[in-house]
C-alpha cells in the first residue's frame, strides 16, 4: 500500500545511520515494528498486580502437559 507521509527528514536521516539498514523503507518498518513491541511491553508491564496469585499453580506441570498434548497430536 503506497502511502505519502511528511517524515522529519532529520529524524529519518538519524534513524538511518543508527539502524544501518538499506533503506528508507526498511528503517521505517523496523521503526514501526519496534514501536508495537515497545507499547506491548508496556500494556504488559502495566497487567502486574491485576491477577490474583494462585500459589497452587504448577507451571512444570503445565510445560509438560503442553508436551504430551503435542505428542498425540503428531
Amino acid at each position: 500500500m503506497a502511502t505519502n507521509l511528511a517524515i522529519d527528514q532529520e529524524l529519518l536521516a538519524e534513524a538511518l545511520a543508527l539502524g544501518k539498514l538499506p533503506t528508507k523503507k526498511a528503517t521505517v518498518n523496523e521503526a514501526l515494528r519496534e514501536f508495537v513491541q515497545r507499547r506491548k511491553r508496556q500494556e504488559a508491564v502495566e497487567m502486574f498486580g491485576k491477577f490474583d496469585f494462585d500459589p497452587d499453580y504448577d507451571y512444570k506441570k503445565e510445560r509438560y502437559k503442553d508436551r504430551s498434548t503435542i505428542a498425540e497430536n503428531e
